[in-house]
């Protein structure tokens, strides 16, 4: 983000800068349930939220929580949700269910031990495969991955504008080591947060208006209720007018459509760093927490003599494939990250070289010298 005159250096953790993306993106609404370690995200919006005009909710539940996130947008509002592993469970059908009906929201998880209730205050990062098949059927979400509370603030606008303009739900997947973190965030001024609207009809209402008809980029433009258009939003299959179907084409049509309009704009959602890469022979694919761990075990192979680089994923999904094949076919790869391996199948799928693993079930954070091991190892 560029820096102006106007904006300004504060020492945060990275759940209030999430929190503070959120307000300076325009979200005007909050519906959660606390959950350590999303919590601060919630107080903080809870204090700020009324200040901007917006509205702050605890629901009952996360199941609860989804379903007004959702109700919130289709009246209008720029809406969030934040949560850990058991409420991010709770939500996929909700979350689901905002697929289907394209209805555009943010999701923040900030991931903690897990399996069940696991370890609710220590780091994780066991959810990232649960933001790309949580929820049955078929869609391609958008997720991105923090890695400083810096990041927490920028991807956070980024999510709220990529949800409007697909109209789907997009995951901010963070865990406890960056969302409990506290350095220097520069914060936009208010008002100079570039934004992306939801697209919007140009036919004012009437009989013929369809509400889920797209266009060239397979987004249908959306309007909000009390506008006075006819809109029927269901979680069945439906035809362009809202209305379900029990037509095996529809839905074979619809679902394609879902996934294909995520895809056909995967070159600007992908995201990814390189460090040292270009004459790298050992590659290390990383995220979020683990990557600040990987980036010192780089440098100190570096140091050492070791021609080694490091990959970070700051978008999850849409998959980075074509850099994962770019470098696989020159470099050996190592995964390092807090779960036993869920990303590293994905790089297995886009490389004919065996990749090597470095893996924490969860509860602390991968230390440096033991990726540092890994890519001795992996010369």
């Amino acid at each position: 983000m560029t820096e102006s005159p106007s904006s300004t250096n504060q020492f945060m953790n990275g759940d209030i800068a999430c929190a503070e993306g959120a307000l300076a993106a325009g979200c005007r609404l909050f519906a959660g349930y606390p959950i350590t370690p999303s919590t601060e995200i919630a107080e903080h919006l809870a204090r700020r939220l009324p200040d901007v005009g917006g509205v702050f909710v605890q629901m009952e539940d996360e199941l609860a929580s989804m379903a007004a996130v959702l109700g919130g947008s289709w009246g209008g509002a720029r809406a969030m949700t934040a949560t850990s592993g058991p409420g991010f469970s709770l939500m996929q059908e909700n979350i689901g269910w905002g697929m289907f009906t394209e209805t555009p929201c943010v999701v923040v998880d900030i991931q903690r031990g897990s399996p069940s209730t696991g370890l609710p205050t220590l780091t994780s990062q066991s959810d990232v495969m649960q933001a790309k098949w949580g929820s049955h059927g078929d869609y391609e979400p958008v997720a991105y991955a923090p890695a400083s509370p810096q990041e927490m603030f920028d991807l956070t606008i980024r999510a709220f504008n990529v949800a409007d303009r697909l109209r789907q739900p997009v995951f901010i997947m963070s865990d406890e080591t960056v969302g409990h973190m506290t350095e220097l965030v520069r914060v936009a001024a208010p008002g100079s947060v570039p934004r992306e609207g939801r697209p919007r009809p140009a036919e004012p209402p009437g009989d013929g208006y369809l509400p889920f008809r797209a266009g060239a980029d397979l987004v249908p433009p959306m309007v909000h209720a009390g506008e006075g258009y006819r809109i029927h939003i269901t979680g069945l299959t439906h035809t362009d007018n809202g209305y379900p179907s029990n037509s095996a084409a529809v839905h074979d049509t619809l679902v394609r459509r879902l996934s294909a309009k995520v895809l056909q704009h995967a070159p600007d959602l992908v995201a990814v760093e390189h460090l040292a890469t270009e004459d790298a022979e050992v590659v290390v694919v990383a995220y979020g927490g683990t990557s600040r761990s990987a980036r010192l075990a780089v440098r100190n192979a570096r140091e050492s003599g070791i021609r080694c680089g490091m990959l970070r994923l700051i978008g999850l999904w849409p998959f980075p494939s074509e850099e994962i094949a770019a470098l696989g076919r020159r470099a050996n790869l190592l995964v390092a990250e807090g779960n036993l391996g869920q990303m590293a199948r994905e790089v297995e799928r886009f490389t004919d070289r065996p990749v090597r693993r470095v893996n924490h079930g969860g509860g602390h954070l991968l230390l440096p010298e033991v990726i540092l091991d890994a890519i001795k190892e992996a010369v």
